[in-house]
This record gives C-alpha cells, structure tokens and sequence, in this order.
C-alpha cells in the first residue's frame, strides 16, 4: 500500500509556536464516528493558548493497518513541528491503534477510547505492551459495549499496568460502543487527560487517582455523571 495515501488533516488549534500535538485516530467505521469530532474541537479551544494542535489522522485504507498510518502520522508530525510531545488518540480501532504505536519515540501518550481489542487479548496471543513504558497511558470503555468486549480493554490494561504505572482506565457505565450517552463527560474526562500529557497541565483529581491506584482499583475507575464541570473547582 502507497503510505502517502495517508495525510493529515487540517491543522486545529493554534497559531503560535507549537508546544504539543495530538492526533486523532477514528475507527474503522465512517458510520460510528464515536466521539473523535467532539474531541477535536474541544482540545484545539482548551489547548491553543498553549501551543496545543491538533490532526485527524486521514487513512489510507480504514481496512489496512491504522498503527502503521499512526506511526507515519507521527512522523509528519514530527516533520512539521519538530522535538514536542505527541499525544495519539483514538476511537474503535482507532483507539487500538494508539496504542499499538505508542512506542513512536516522539509519542509521550496514548488514549484508546473503546479501543477495539481483539479476541486474542483472552488466549494465547495477547497485545504487546512493554513499549507503552514511559507513557502516560488512558483507556476508556462503555460497560456495554456490544462491539467490543469492555473485559478485553480491561486484561489489557492490568498488563499494561504491569510494564507502566501510569496507565488508567475508566468505565463509563451503562454506555455503548459509541459512547454517546455521556459524551460531554467522556470529552473533559479525555481533554483533561490530553492537556495533563502534552502540555504538563495538573490532571484532574480523579485522573491522579486512577493514575495512583492500583489494579483493579484505578483500571475499574467509574466515570462519574457531570465530570467536567468544575474539574479544579
């Protein structure tokens, strides 16, 4: 596959020096967008006094290999911005894919929302984690995902949390794969993340804990209702 069929899209955000970068990741599926638009919009208003900006990661081929156009994506990045910080953010399969090329050198975080992990997360064959060492690490699920077994993001994370402790993951109850439900909360909760990662922001209380805690604790984090509205008040 021609890896230049993979671009960027348009830059969000800021129009000063750049000091952080996050590029977005959607999944498989142009038919559940799941939150990535939301995300977009709300990380360039919250990030761009700070030199925050931020991609859509364009595919070549939503059926191809999402981590190899996230690794070129942080390439480009790279490229253009030059020695920042890059967070990788994604969706579905998109959210799988951040974590998967997590190991880029000039990436310093990864949030899987929904991550679509597979099957073999439960059998002999699990996903590799060791190079999400040094990385701060978020994964978020709906409790009734029924695309994607939430149980799955959770054994990969106990693993993960082995080879890094700053990894958290988050359960937002009684939502689905698309994460619609509590959207507003899933949106602050992955905007404080991103800005505690790339632009050395204080997380949020419940982000510090879950960082904090350990297994299961801080890998069962609720999401709670109305996160968001007063973050820091």
């Amino acid at each position: 596959m021609d890896r230049h069929a993979t671009r960027l899209g348009r830059a969000n955000g800021t129009a000063r020096a750049v000091s952080g970068v996050v590029l977005l990741l959607p999944g498989a599926s142009p038919l559940v967008p799941g939150p990535v638009r939301s995300l977009a919009r709300e990380l360039a208003r919250a990030g761009a006094a700070e030199g925050l900006v931020t991609h859509v990661v364009r595919y070549a081929d939503r059926r191809g290999d999402l981590a190899r156009d996230a690794e070129w994506g942080a390439d480009e990045a790279v490229r253009r911005y030059g020695d920042v910080p890059i967070c990788l953010a994604g969706f579905g399969a998109g959210g799988l894919a951040a974590l998967r090329a997590a190991g880029h050198g000039a990436v310093n975080s990864a949030l899987a929302l929904a991550p679509c992990v597979p099957e073999g997360e439960a059998g002999p064959s699990p996903e590799p984690v060791k190079h999400l060492s040094g990385r701060q690490v978020l994964i978020v699920h709906g409790t009734d995902d029924a695309r994607t077994d939430p149980e799955l993001s959770f054994r990969l994370a106990s693993r993960a949390k082995k080879a890094n402790r700053s990894t958290a993951r988050f359960e937002v109850h009684s939502d689905g794969h698309g994460l619609r439900e509590h959207r507003a909360e899933v949106v602050a909760l992955a905007v404080d993340f991103v800005l505690g990662a790339v632009l050395a922001r204080r997380y949020s209380r419940p982000v510090t804990d879950a960082l904090a805690a350990p297994p299961p604790l801080g890998l069962r984090m609720p999401l709670a209702s109305g996160f968001g509205r007063s973050l820091r008040g």
